[in-house]
């Protein structure tokens, strides 16, 4: 059976930036607060001439290049976002436009909030071994600074906005290992993007214990699932949620040898955006090398879960 690897990334953050100190002008909280609870010292916030797609659209560019591919070479364009306000043209649609994408590409968004991405990269893997694809952009992108209440403490401190983007395309040897995705509906309540207008609201202690003590079981079964262990990955690029969720997770995980993703320090929680542009600006940094595994693992929203082991591009 053919499989799918990853052989290009990009990613994209808005210009401007948001401190701990601009928070502080805004709202009761300081520097010191922030950094101990989440880890975060700034995140980028776009303007209102840059929408989700446009976000997108811009990683996917970089992606494209990075790939050495012409825009007329993809068949199929996977969105994740959940901070997308208009809901046709879909956000895949108005990517491919974008990009001036010929020869019919299949366009899908999807929205499983923060582990988005990874539900996506599996969805495009499926669709290559399947036979209905054999190119593919997928692309993580959410502007969560258009949802945040920004006289939440508990949660403003914590959005941003960006994306990330990868081409999968055919091989012979898989270079995306088997998903492992799940829910637990009962709890889809702790992380919430409701109303009109949207707004981003938790149950912050509800998912940090969640995360914490469900997900590094899960975790290492996707690495069985790859045939690898937790010793063997060269890195581990989980959802930039807060730090105090991702260090001891991937201690947990046992990946003893493996650079760990801490972009949330600098970008904040970006949603669905957070795996690929943490994993672009490793590998656009050099910290990986080619062909090493990878083990990627989204939660969140709905409290939703999906990880697989990929080879660095």
């Amino acid at each position: 059976m053919t499989g799918s690897r990853v052989v290009a990334l990009g990613h994209y953050q808005p210009a401007k930036v948001i401190t701990n100190e601009d928070l502080a002008a805004m709202v009761d909280t300081n520097d010191e607060w922030i950094r101990s609870r989440v880890g975060i010292k700034t995140r980028h916030m776009a303007g209102p001439d840059e929408p989700v797609d446009e976000l997108a659209f811009q990683a996917a560019g970089k992606a494209l290049a990075g790939a050495g591919l012409s825009p007329d070479d993809i068949d199929l364009v996977l969105v994740a976002t959940s901070t997308a306000i208009d809901r046709s043209p879909n956000m895949a649609a108005r990517v491919a436009a974008k990009l001036g994408l010929g020869g019919s590409p299949a366009v899908m968004d999807l929205n499983v909030v923060c582990s988005g991405f990874t539900h996506a990269l599996a969805t495009a893997d499926h669709a290559i071994r399947a036979g209905s694809a054999t190119r593919a952009l997928v692309i993580g992108a959410d502007k969560m600074t258009e949802i945040t209440d920004w006289t939440d403490r508990t949660t403003c401190v914590l959005t941003g906005d960006g994306a990330g983007a990868a081409v999968v395309e055919a091989c012979a040897e898989p270079g995306i290992g088997p998903v492992l995705w799940g829910s637990v509906p009962e709890m889809g309540h702790a992380v919430r993007i409701e109303g009109s207008p949207p707004v981003f609201a938790q149950e912050g202690q509800s998912v940090y214990r969640w995360t914490t003590s469900q997900l590094p079981p899960l975790a290492r079964k996707v690495c069985e699932k790859a045939g690898v262990t937790p010793e063997e990955l060269a890195a581990v690029v989980l959802h930039q949620a807060n730090l105090r969720i991702i260090e001891p997770l991937a201690a947990k995980i046992g990946a003893v040898n493996a650079v760990v993703a801490r972009d949330v320090v600098d970008s904040g929680n970006t949603s669905a955006a957070s795996i690929p542009m943490a994993l672009s600006k490793l590998v656009q940094r050099g910290e990986i090398p080619t062909g090493a595994p990878i083990l990627l693992f989204g939660f969140g929203g709905n409290l939703s879960y999906a990880g697989q082991v990929i080879r660095c591009p």
